[in-house]
Formats: C-alpha cells, structure tokens, sequence
C-alpha cells in the first residue's frame, strides 16, 4: 500500500480510539484510503490490545495537540507494550456542537464529550453557563449515542463527519478556542517499519539519564552536534523509581548518517535508550 512516497505492507484492518467519524476514524481513511477496516475501541488500551493480539493490523494513536500538549500515558503504552512508530499525521481539528435537527443551542440542556474536546472548546460554553459539560468517552460515540436514541435537549462535540453520518444538525461549527487546533497521530505497529532508509528523516526516542548536573544537557548536545533538530521533549516519570524520568524526544534529519552517528553515541552516554520509531516527517 503506498504512503506518500514509499510502500508499506498491505495493511487490511486498522484500530482507532472511537467509532466511525472520530477523529481517529478521519486519519485512518485520510493515511490508508476508504478501503481500510476500522476496528473501532472505545480506549487506547483496548486499541493496543488489539494490535498485540494481532486483531488488526495496525493502530492509530493522538499523541499530543497543539492547544492542549502531549497525551503522556499514549506515550507509555506504546513503550511498555514494546511497539513501534512508522508513522504519523497532523489533523486539523474542528470542534462542532450538534444535536437532533429542530433544536438550537439555547434548546440544549447537557453536552457529552471527550475530556480533551471539552477543554479545547471551553471559552465557547462560557457564553452558555446554564449548559451542564459532561465528560464522554470519545465525540463520535456520543453524536452515535444522540442518533440511536433519538435524544433531544443532548448536544455532542465532534467532527463535521461524525455529524453526516449520525444525521445531526450542526448548531454551531469551528467551536475550538484556538481556531488552529492540530492533532498529532502515530502509526503504530508491532514491528519495526519497514521504510527504506534514504526515506527516513524522523524518528522518536526514549532514554533515561543519570540524576545529575548537566546528563540532559550532554544529550541535546549530541542532538545538536550531530546536526538532528529537536522538535519534541517530554518527560514521563518512573513509577518504580520516585523522582527518576524518562525522556520522550523526536529528531528529524537530512541525513541518516548524522542520525545514526548521534545513535550510536546517545547509546553510551543515555540509560535504557530505545528506538520508539523511525519514519517519515509528515510536517514535510
């Protein structure tokens, strides 16, 4: 199946977090095609499991956004569980309240949606104090939820595609504080990608340093000098070791070669350094 400019393996099914017209949903047919089987879980460790067991044969996963930052247990997931990025895809993301068609917004008596929808679009409900906000499980499910049970005075925030297939009525659109709202998603699998190297120009990375003076600065200094940039840091704590972290941290790069250079050196100076992935920048 092509992606961009290379090939991956024929890929058949796909796990997102949510139903049809979740976001997730959105970057399955947008990476994939239309064709792609979308095996829908309504949570990121029922997506991994899926992948682990070999129910599908990938998964999407949001990883962070650009109003509300990283999503830090995906992060942990996809390093306890020994999986690999191969890939990713930035999605704008627009935020509309629907409901069943006849009503409008001051019809509306509760809203239901994914926490991070909610905080995304907060200013928006400020207007509307006597609107109960109502932490959900994922958009899609609930816009499902509203159309199954034909629910009136019950508003979902979800995607304009979650909206065409639940038969809703858009009461107001673009409702996101930040009008840019991007979501970063991973590709993920269960093996190593399988992208030729003069294809590859970004990669994810997790290490751990001694807690002293100067350990973090002597990797980014490595990073640096190796000609890598730093496009993403983020710090994860270790649950068995009180006050200790590990480092998340994604590099893109013109050459493999300096990448690899650096590799080889971060692997002495770091602890516990591993490969999360190796792929393709989508930013390009």
């Amino acid at each position: 199946m092509k992606i961009g400019t290379f090939f991956l393996p024929m890929i058949k099914s796909v796990a997102i977090q949510g139903v049809k017209g979740s976001f997730h949903h959105i970057v399955s047919q947008q990476y994939f095609d239309s064709q792609i089987i979308a095996k829908e879980c309504l949570t990121f460790d029922k997506v991994v499991d899926s992948l682990i067991s070999s129910e599908c044969d990938a998964a999407i996963m949001a990883i962070e956004n650009s109003i509300a930052g990283s999503i830090i247990p995906n992060y942990a997931l996809i390093d306890s569980h020994h999986l690999h990025i191969v890939g990713e895809k930035y999605l704008d993301i627009q935020h509309n309240l629907m409901a069943l068609s006849g009503q409008n917004i001051e019809d509306i008596k509760e809203v239901y949606s994914h926490p991070m929808a909610l905080l995304q679009c907060k200013e928006f409900f400020k207007k509307y104090p006597n609107i109960k906000l109502i932490e959900d499980k994922d958009t899609a499910e609930v816009a499902r939820r509203i159309h199954e049970g034909q629910l009136k005075n019950i508003a979902a925030i979800a995607s304009a595609l979650a909206a065409e297939i639940f038969e809703l009525e858009v009461l107001a659109p673009s409702i996101q504080t930040i009008k840019h709202n991007e979501t970063r998603f991973v590709i993920v699998k269960r093996t190593n990608s399988e992208i030729p190297e003069n294809e590859i120009n970004k990669a994810s990375l997790k290490f751990d340093v001694d807690h002293k003076r100067g350990s973090l600065a002597s990797i980014l200094n490595v990073i640096s000098d190796c000609k890598l940039n730093l496009t993403k840091i983020q710090s994860l704590p270790k649950i068995e070791t009180p006050w200790m972290y590990a480092f998340f941290v994604d590099v893109t790069f013109k050459s493999y070669e300096d990448y690899k250079k650096a590799i080889s050196i971060m692997k002495i100076m770091a602890q516990d350094f591993k490969i999360l992935g190796e792929y393709k920048n989508a930013k390009l």
